[in-house]
């Protein structure tokens, strides 16, 4: 079977620092893949080459066995990568359901169909009652799920989600794990950044572990936690 995205040897370098070196990884549809590493691992900077954010030194990327690497970020999306961010990046000035409408408005679709489309979006995330407020009226944690509805809007097969807990109520980070695997369970790929390894763990049908832009360990969740080179990454020597 054809992942739904694969990078092989995929690096990228700044200067003298390589953030990236040569990674391989692959996620099936329905599957989770953890993505885990202390600060300045280059989990962020993968999925940024992934994307099209940053172009990659050398090795590729491909979704559904399609090469896209070196594309723009906009042709990257079409081709069925959504992609969340650590810091929001909503549509401050622009209502809720303004900010939903912004990733179809390509679609042949009646304007009455994608705003009810919207609408359903909202209610799935319990934001509806704002659907008419300005993004920037949001609290933090809210503003991540408007940013999560918005990515997932042109219903993309493959997504990816960059520290979707940081800075979130214990609450709200249970309601976002919910929704996380409702939406592996309609059958997306899922990249999964983040520091809360008990959400990780719980989530992830695989993990990858990155040290210094190299992947350290791959595997389930149980050979990952008791892995040396992990807890070495992690803890030290």
């Amino acid at each position: 079977m054809t992942p739904a995205i694969e990078t092989r040897g995929l690096t990228k370098r700044f200067g003298g620092l390589v953030a990236v070196d040569k990674v391989d990884l692959k996620a099936d549809a329905g599957e989770t893949l953890g993505i885990i590493g202390v600060n300045g691992a280059g989990k962020t900077t993968l999925m940024n080459c992934i994307c099209g954010l940053y172009r990659p030194d050398d090795g590729d990327v491909f979704v559904a066995g399609n090469r896209v690497t070196g594309q723009a970020p906009h042709v990257i999306a079409h081709r069925g990568i959504g992609r969340t961010f650590q810091v929001p990046r909503v549509f401050r000035k622009m209502s809720l359901i303004d900010n939903l409408l912004v990733p179809v408005l390509d679609r042949k679709a009646r304007d009455a169909e994608l705003i009810e489309h919207a609408e359903a979006m909202l209610e799935r995330m319990q934001l509806i009652a704002l659907r008419h407020n300005h993004a920037e009226e949001l609290s933090g944690g809210q503003q991540k799920l408007l940013e999560m509805a918005r990515m997932l809007m042109p219903d993309p097969p493959i997504v990816m989600l960059d520290e979707p807990f940081a800075g979130v109520h214990p609450v709200l980070c249970k309601f976002m794990i919910d929704r996380i695997e409702e939406t592996a369970r309609a059958g997306k790929a899922v990249l999964l950044i983040s520091h809360d390894l008990t959400s990780i763990y719980r989530l992830s049908t695989r993990v990858i572990a990155l040290n210094q832009g190299r992947i350290i360990a791959e595997g389930g969740v149980d050979d990952i936690r008791g892995n040396p080179a992990v807890i070495e990454a992690y803890l030290g020597t």
